[in-house]
């Protein structure tokens, strides 16, 4: 062969596809002088911002996050077309995490090496290794592992290549203008629901900088609007002053997509495994999830560092134990939601108000209480709390 041909090959013992929570979290937890390379799409960790950044202050304080990288929120508005509540959340307070912030701080505690800006293009199996092959600008060259880690994101695309999984067909996709707000009420979100955001919803959250990150959503292919356009009717339709939102100049643009779709139980394939988007691990209510990318690729990485197949099988257990049933109430929550109408929204904020505050807090958290699970049957108190909140 001539070396014009000759491809050149890097050889580790995993490898990880994808820089974003999940992958930035199994790199960081693997042991000292594990031979990882982490390879990612971007140029940078953390740009393009691809997420809200939701989740928890207790979330923060648990997975030993940065204090200064999340920003806590005690107040939300939750509007439908001609209903509002003001839900108190101090018992339990949303954290707005400064995301590029968060994923250079994991970054920085990989123990793979990390390569930007490279595209995962395939991989096949050669022998007892995964053979990948990756682009970087003009360059192409391969990467042999014993293991290889899929934290692509909804893309799902280790798994698609070796014929092992999908993208999924429903998907959560969303856009963000992040902008300056000096006057905006630090302590204060808002979230809105009803003819604006058809399938999906609205949020408006304040940041760690002093900005407004106001977005919409919705699910395809359950609608067929363009999140771009929901953005621009929502604009133009009067609902910002009715929120007390001030009015988006000098933004950037922020997007994402997520899967939309039940818990994946399967996780581990021989020495492929899958975490994060690509595992359906984001909240069903919510969409919300690099709390649980963070413990979960925390706990895959300490499973891979033992280098025993007992100890992914575990991982993949305590992982169904965790998500399994809390997801399949959500998701069921999800569906019928997803179908409602902007009357269907009214009556629920109505029934919302005779909710208790934290109770309102574990439905948006996707965080049913075994001692609810256990008075009512999943499926029963799936149905019955998802009629109390969304008003069928």
């Amino acid at each position: 062969m001539s070396k014009a041909c000759m491809v050149e090959r890097i050889d580790t013992e995993i490898l990880i596809v994808g820089g974003g929570p999940a992958g930035l979290a199994t790199a960081s937890a693997l042991p000292e002088g594990t031979s990882s390379v982490l390879v990612h799409q971007d140029r940078e960790i953390g740009q393009p911002v691809r997420t809200s950044g939701g989740c928890w202050m207790r979330d923060v304080d648990r997975l030993g996050l940065p204090a200064e990288l999340a920003h806590p929120v005690t107040c939300a508005d939750i509007y439908s077309d001609y209903e509002h509540l003001t839900l108190d959340m101090s018992s339990d307070p949303v954290g707005v995490l400064d995301v590029t912030g968060l994923y250079r701080w994991l970054a920085h505690q990989s123990k793979a090496e990390i390569r930007c800006a490279t595209k995962y293009l395939r991989t096949q199996r050669e022998g007892g290794l995964y053979v990948s092959r990756m682009r970087e600008g003009k360059r192409e060259y391969e990467v042999a592992s014993r293991v290889i880690v899929d934290a692509s994101g909804w893309h799902s695309s280790v798994l698609k290549s070796l014929q092992l999984g999908a993208a999924p067909v429903r998907r959560g996709i969303g856009i963000e203008y992040e902008y300056p707000a000096p006057a905006h009420d630090p302590n204060r979100a808002a979230l809105f629901f009803g003819s604006a955001v058809p399938t999906g919803y609205g949020w408006a959250f304040p940041t760690t900088s002093g900005a407004l990150r106001l977005g919409v959503g919705l699910i395809e292919p359950d609608s067929d609007a363009s999140p771009k356009d929901l953005m621009r009717d929502f604009l133009e339709s009067g609902g910002l002053d009715r929120m007390g939102l001030p009015v988006p100049t000098n933004f950037h643009v922020n997007a994402g997509i997520l899967p939309s779709t039940p818990f994946a139980p399967n996780l581990v394939f021989g020495k492929v495994i899958r975490v994060g988007d690509s595992a359906n691990m984001a909240t069903p209510t919510l969409g919300e999830g690099i709390r649980i990318c963070i413990e979960q690729g925390r706990a895959l990485g300490a499973a891979l560092g033992a280098r025993s197949p007992t100890a992914l099988k575990r991982w993949e257990r305590d992982v169904r134990r965790t998500l399994a049933l809390q997801y399949k109430i959500g998701f069921a929550a999800n569906k019928r939601a997803a179908a409602y109408t902007p009357d269907d929204w009214d009556r629920s904020v109505v029934r919302m108000k005779t909710l208790p505050p934290e109770e309102l807090l574990r439905f948006f958290r996707n965080d049913f209480s075994a001692r609810m699970i256990a008075r009512r049957g999943a499926q029963a108190f799936g149905r019955k709390l998802s009629r109390t909140l969304l008003g069928r």
